[in-house]
């Protein structure tokens, strides 16, 4: 082994570069914790470390003593995350990091600790220590050497060049961003990474809540107090498609739980709700405000659902499995930020990774336990979003052949298509805790359950693909659950039974707001009840789908349940045809 070193002195320096990024993605990914992604950009980014030794190889050793020096502390950070929460560390980790005060940090570190952590650093640093002091210098003539750099140099850095050079509708700011992205998974760079998009969006969600507490409250908002409930709970759910739930007459038992308690007459199921944007964000731009593909402005000029649950009274508590802190869900996390209380659970880069719902249990019971007199808590899930296996621990799968497939779902697109079906069931048995946990609190409680979208998982004969792409819509990327569920002591406040009557209305989530505000009793000048699923004023509005900043890709629902129902008559007809033929 000591003989390695000095036949290859380039492949020994390489190695030991990696070790710090590679000591915490090995494991990552041996785990299952998250896919090769990491890994892969680790090894891509050692590369160019390399290049200062092959321009100025008499400096070589002092360039390797540097490099450690300036990865120890960052790859032992990621090394101790991962053994403490089993995740990767990532930007989110930072931003909790600074929103936490001294006190909170010290005493994590406290109930954390172990005897066993003190030699495993040890452990850890000793090794790159070893591997440094059996360094040699290179023998590589100068041309070799320039050749090496400039190869390592375009592996390390060729979404930079691949962006700024050969991508003309790409900005220099994108080519920073794709490279950013590549360098972010190893050390040092997790930190240093991690830490400017922190920056970055901490100044983006500083001025969405600048912008908001500009707004007015809304006027003359009033309540019931024998009506109103001591705690309202929603769940927001994530990819998916009602389609594929036996609560809404899908074949396979996917929701087991929450079937037993529609049986029992507990639950108020909405049939026929549609989401307006098949994709998070945007979704939840219209579901939590005023907004809708008509109106997007009144995202920034009124009240928000937590503003109006604030002004209501309500003690907020936001819980999220959600990434906290990604370039998409900015918004997000400006949400939770307006809440009195923040639960962030899920800290990975990467929504590849296996992190299940069933975290926010504990918390979520925590937060039905305190002592405030009016809670609203909100809790979000990662539900069934891509990679669908990830959803679930592996025991929990239920489905695994072809018992209640459609026949056009081939062997190769099997194995995902069961996946959904059993996130789906996962993500049954989280709602249905939820609302146990809820029952047994006690009180006039009120919980709905509602995906932000829906999911297309090869449910379409006529183009067959997992996903969401709103330029090509199907009724799986839109067709969501909503469901509500109250207590007895609620109920006794409230009649549910014109709930119950409305269960068929054609609804579009857009105008979510109006609803939740009736179910939960609150009054004021900006009400419109025909925009309310359970009033008596309800009007079925038009179900807009599309971008509301291009008006003129907007349609109606409607027309896409037409364009399946021809095609689905037109297969079903061909079928026919062949079937006489023969």
């Amino acid at each position: 082994m000591l003989r390695f070193p000095q036949k290859h002195p380039l492949l020994w320096a390489y190695v030991f570069v990696a070790y710090f990024s590679l000591s915490y993605h090995i494991p990552i990914y041996i785990t299952g914790m998250s896919g090769s992604i990491g890994l892969r950009e680790s090894l891509i980014m050692s590369f160019s470390w390399l290049i200062p030794i092959l321009l100025l190889p008499q400096h070589a050793r002092k360039w390797l003593a540097l490099t450690g020096i300036l990865m120890w502390p960052c790859a032992l950070i990621a090394v101790f995350y991962f053994v403490v929460y089993g995740q990767e560390f990532s930007q989110s980790v930072i931003f909790i990091a600074f929103e936490s005060n001294v006190a909170e940090s010290s005493e994590f570190i406290l109930s954390y600790w172990r005897w066993w952590y003190a030699p495993l650093a040890l452990i850890f640093s000793a090794i790159p220590i070893w591997m440094w002091r059996q360094a040699r210098p290179l023998q590589l003539g100068r041309r070799q050497r320039l050749s090496y750099a400039l190869v390592f140099a375009l592996i390390a850095f060729w979404p930079f060049i691949n962006s700024a050079l050969f991508k003309a509708q790409k900005t220099v700011d994108d080519a920073l961003y794709h490279q950013m992205v590549r360098m972010e998974p190893a050390a040092p760079w997790n930190l240093v990474m991690g830490y400017v998009k922190y920056r970055q969006q901490m100044a983006d969600m500083n001025q969405l809540l600048a912008q908001n507490s500009q707004i007015k409250p809304l006027q003359n908002l009033v309540a019931d107090p024998a009506a109103l409930p001591d705690t309202v709970v929603l769940v927001i759910g994530e990819s998916t498609n009602r389609q594929r739930m036996s609560l809404y007459g899908y074949d396979r038992p996917t929701t087991p739980n929450l079937d037993a308690l529609n049986r029992k007459g507990e639950l108020v199921v909405f049939n026929d709700v549609v989401t307006p944007r098949p994709y998070t964000i945007e979704a939840l731009q219209q579901v939590l405000s005023f907004a809708d593909s008509k109106n997007p402005e009144r995202f920034f000029s009124q009240p928000t659902l937590v503003n109006m649950m604030k002004q209501a009274g309500y003690d907020i508590t936001w819980i999220t499995n959600q990434q906290t802190q990604t370039r998409r869900n900015t918004m997000l996390t400006t949400f939770s930020q307006l809440a009195d209380h923040q639960v962030y659970l899920n800290n990975n880069r990467q929504q590849n990774a296996n992190q299940y719902d069933n975290v926010v249990l504990q918390p979520f019971s925590e937060a039905l336990g305190t002592a405030a007199p009016r809670k609203f808590i909100v809790v979000h899930l990662l539900g069934t979003h891509r990679a669908y296996d990830c959803r679930y621990p592996k025991d929990f799968a239920a489905f695994t052949g072809k018992t209640d497939v459609p026949e056009w779902v081939s062997a190769d697109l099997l194995d995902e298509y069961n996946s959904y079906d059993d996130a789906i069931r996962y993500n049954d048995m989280v709602v249905s805790e939820l609302i146990e946990e809820t029952r047994m609190a006690g009180g006039k409680s009120l919980l709905l359950y509602l995906s932000d979208h829906g999911e297309e998982v090869y449910d379409n004969p006529g183009d067959l693909f997992t996903g969401r792409n709103e330029a090509a819509p199907t009724s799986a990327m839109y067709t969501v659950p909503f469901i509500v569920w109250g207590s007895e002591d609620f109920q006794k406040s409230r009649d549910m039974a014109p709930w119950q009557a409305a269960v068929d209305r054609p609804y579009s989530s857009a105008y979510f707001i109006y609803s939740f505000a009736d179910m939960v009793g609150l009054r004021f000048d900006e009400m419109d009840y025909s925009a309310s699923l359970i009033a008596e004023e309800f009007k079925a509005l038009p179900r807009w789908i599309g971008d509301p900043l291009n008006p003129g890709s907007l349609q109606d629902y409607a027309s896409v349940e037409r364009a399946e129902n021809q095609l689905n008559i037109a297969r079903r007809d061909d079928t026919e045809d062949a079937t006489k033929a023969l």
